[in-house]
């Protein structure tokens, strides 16, 4: 089958799955909802832009305030089934935010997680390895922990952290202008161990925020709104695409990098743009949704043993995979009496799974 045809058979497959995933999702909780009334207040909620409105709202530390300006989108609904007034806010307002959220993190963090697999020819490679989860820990403690007056939010300041963590790992791994892959993970690792030092005495010192900030660290999906999924959204796409159009390199990088410079990549070049889309899109998900452990770990390791390690493959079906695993998990963590953070239910069944394919010998190098 040409590579085009198992692209689309396998997206197809694994949308499908993910629309599966999502339906079953916004059925769960307190009160039951049946696939129809949830697929009809699903259907409902689309909507075309047809116009936009411009506010003005004033921001700023203390005195030093200006007014900022901000834009909201008019929405034309192409749907209008009957459903009752309750279960379409139930839908719309509280569950569908939530799983859309949980389906954009997933998609980013296995995303992030199948290029950094690939990068590092490592199977047990993450998108933590180069600190950028602890960066964002440090931002978003700090945010919490501090009694400080930020003229932006706790997200922004985890995604600022995070950002400015996988920076600083590629300088201090950088030298010549090139960046070798083992200073590269030993940096992550020293800096990671650094910034845990940091966040410990972060928490220390928090106080009565103290749950707040573990809370966080846990990985949570909790009031979770379509602003979250707004504001992550469109960095996962743009990233994701950046990513895939590098797909054919990061094949090439598997054989080595001397092979892939005699066959004509621009190997540092290609490293710098994998590690900085990973990185932002590792960000962006981390920032809304905390530490959420074993999706870029497991997910990209199960899809390539399905669909070989072909990144014109592997990315688009680990994306599509994490997005559905994360959805599933939620609903897990939701589903009982009393709701669970999602990092916990992550761990809990990545975990053995993981174990699992140690014991079966499916875990491998590269």
């Amino acid at each position: 089958m040409r590579t085009t045809a198992r692209v689309a058979t396998w997206s197809v497959g694994l949308l499908g799955a993910l629309c599966v995933a999502v339906v079953g999702s916004a059925m769960v909780g307190p009160v039951a909802l049946s696939p129809g009334t949830v697929a009809r207040a699903s259907l409902n909620a689309v909507g075309i832009p047809t116009g936009v409105n411009f506010n003005t709202a004033a921001a700023g530390v203390g005195s030093l305030s200006m007014p900022v300006p901000s834009v909201d989108l008019q929405y034309t609904y192409v749907f209008d089934f009957r459903v009752s007034g309750s279960a379409e806010t139930i839908v719309r307002t509280l569950r569908l935010p939530r799983t859309a959220l949980a389906a954009v993190v997933g998609f980013s963090l296995a995303a992030a997680g199948t290029v950094m697999q690939g990068f590092f020819r490592n199977p047990m490679a993450d998108p933590a390895i180069i600190g950028v989860s602890s960066g964002a820990a440090v931002g978003a403690v700090a945010t919490i922990a501090l009694p400080l007056s930020l003229p932006f939010g706790l997200q922004t300041a985890a995604f600022v952290g995070a950002l400015v963590t996988a920076f600083a790992v590629y300088l201090i791994a950088s030298e010549g202008g090139r960046t070798p892959v083992a200073t590269l993970l030993l940096a992550g690792v020293a800096v990671q161990t650094l910034l845990g030092a940091v966040i410990s005495y972060l928490l220390l010192q928090s106080g009565e925020s103290l749950e707040q900030a573990v809370l966080w660290l846990m990985g949570h999906l909790y009031n979770s709104t379509w602003g979250d999924v707004g504001a992550t959204l469109p960095i996962a796409v743009l990233s994701f695409v950046l990513l895939l159009t590098y797909a054919r390199e990061m094949n090439t990088l598997l054989l080595g990098e001397e092979d892939a410079h005699t066959l004509g990549v621009e190997v540092e070049r290609t490293k710098r743009l994998l590690l900085a889309a990973a990185s932002v899109v590792t960000a962006a998900g981390v920032a809304v949704a905390g530490v959420i452990g074993f999706v870029g770990l497991v997910v990209p390791h199960i899809m390539r043993l399905l669909v070989g390690p072909d990144h014109r493959v592997l990315l688009p079906a680990s994306a599509l995979g994490g997005a559905t695993f994360l959805v599933l998990a939620d609903t897990l963590a939701r589903a009982g009496p009393e709701q669970l953070p999602v990092g916990i239910v992550t761990a809990a069944v990545g975990a053995p799974f993981f174990l699992y394919l140690l014991r079966k010998r499916e875990v491998h190098a590269l």
